[in-house]
C-alpha cells in the first residue's frame, strides 16, 4: 500500500524579497546578509543529468536530514558550511515555515571549489566503464580481472568536471585538478574525501550498508579554510547498497533514483531535455527508497 506524504511538494521554492544566487538539479540557493546563504533542497529529481518534470513528494525534506545527520557525524574530521541559524527566522513574511523547516538550512557563503569530489570504494557506474575500457580509472591504474561492483584494495580519489545544469560531469585525473585548483588544495580535497569516505562506510556498514562510492562539494572561506558543503552523503551524491543483496559480478540494488534510471533506458529518449513524465508506481517506490536510507542510516522515519 502506498504511503501518502501529507506535507506538499516543492518543485521549485518561491522566497519573495530573496535574492535567488543559483537553482541547481535540485537545490535553490537565496542570498542572506552577512555572508549567509539559504539552501533550499527541493523535491526535483534530475537523472542522466536532465531535471525531470514530475517530483519526488518528501525527497527534498529526505536529503536535506540525510545530509544534516552526516555533517553532524562527522564535524570532527571536517568543518562544514552549517551556521545553525534557524531558518525560520531568515524566510520572507507570509511564507510558510513549515514547508522549509526540514528542507532548508543557513549556511556559510564559501568559495566553492570548482571540483566534484569522488571517492569510490567498489568499482561501479562510470568507474566500472572506464575500467573496462582502460583498465584505469581518473587515471589510477587498477589490478586486472577485477569484476564489477568488485570491492578495490583501497578507496580511490576519482575527481571529476562540476558540468551545468544539462551537461554531463566529465573524469579527470588528479595532475588535471591539480592544474586547475592548485597542488596545495587539490591534495587538501583528495585527503577530505577519502577520510570522509572511509568514516561514513565503516559508520553505514554497521548498519548492513555499503557505500560504495560518494561526490562531495568543498568550499574555502576568506582564510582559505576547506570546508565540507552543499550535500552529504546523500542517496543522491552517494551509490548506497543493501548489503544482504550485495553479489560481484552485477549491479546490486541501490537505495537512490535507480528505479527512474531503470525506467528510463526501457523508453526511446536520448537523455536531453526535456525529460519524459515518471509513472506514479516509479515516483513512488523511489520515494519509498528514500525513506528508508533516512531511517537505516539516521533512524528517521518521514511520516
Amino acid at each position: 500500500m502506498a504511503t501518502t506524504l501529507l506535507r506538499p511538494y516543492l518543485l521549485e521554492s518561491d522566497l519573495p524579497g530573496l535574492t535567488l544566487r543559483h537553482r541547481g538539479k535540485v537545490r535553490d540557493v537565496f542570498e542572506l546578509p552577512g555572508d549567509k546563504l539559504l539552501i533550499v533542497a527541493t523535491d526535483r529529481l534530475s537523472a542522466f543529468d536532465v531535471v525531470l518534470p514530475d517530483p519526488i513528494p518528501g525527497k527534498g525534506e529526505m536529503l536535506c536530514q540525510i545530509s544534516n545527520f552526516w555533517f553532524d557525524k562527522t564535524a570532527h574530521l571536517l568543518p562544514n558550511h552549517l551556521t545553525g541559524i534557524d531558518v525560520a527566522s531568515v524566510l520572507p513574511a507570509g511564507v510558510d515555515p513549515a514547508l522549509y523547516a526540514k528542507r532548508a538550512v543557513v549556511t556559510k557563503k564559501l568559495k566553492p571549489v570548482p571540483i566534484e569530489a569522488i571517492a569510490r570504494g567498489y568499482l561501479i557506474g562510470s568507474g566500472w566503464k572506464d575500467y573496462q575500457r582502460t583498465g584505469r580509472v581518473s587515471g589510477i591504474t587498477l589490478p586486472n580481472d577485477l569484476r564489477q561492483a568488485e570491492q578495490l584494495p583501497q578507496p580511490i580519489f576519482t575527481p571529476s568536471t562540476k558540468a551545468a545544469v544539462g551537461d554531463h560531469d566529465e573524469n579527470i585525473d588528479f595532475d588535471t585538478m591539480v592544474r586547475t585548483v592548485g597542488a596545495e588544495l587539490a591534495e587538501q580535497v583528495r585527503d577530505a574525501t577519502l577520510r570522509l569516505y572511509s568514516y561514513a562506510r565503516d559508520y553505514a556498514a554497521q548498519r548492513g550498508i555499503i557505500l560504495a562510492d560518494t561526490k562531495f562539494e568543498f568550499g574555502t572561506d576568506a582564510d582559505g579554510r576547506l570546508y565540507v558543503m552543499d550535500e552529504m552523503l546523500t542517496p543522491d551524491s552517494s551509490r548506497y547498497w543493501p548489503a544482504d543483496e550485495y553479489q560481484v559480478g552485477t549491479s546490486p540494488p541501490s537505495y537512490d533514483k535507480q528505479f527512474v534510471r531503470d525506467y528510463l533506458e526501457t523508453l526511446d529518449w536520448d537523455k536531453t531535455a526535456p525529460g519524459p513524465r515518471l509513472p506514479a508506481e516509479v515516483i513512488e517506490r523511489t520515494r519509498a527508497k528514500y525513506a528508508e536510507a533516512l531511517e537505516r542510516l539516521a533512524g528517521i522515519r518521514i511520516d
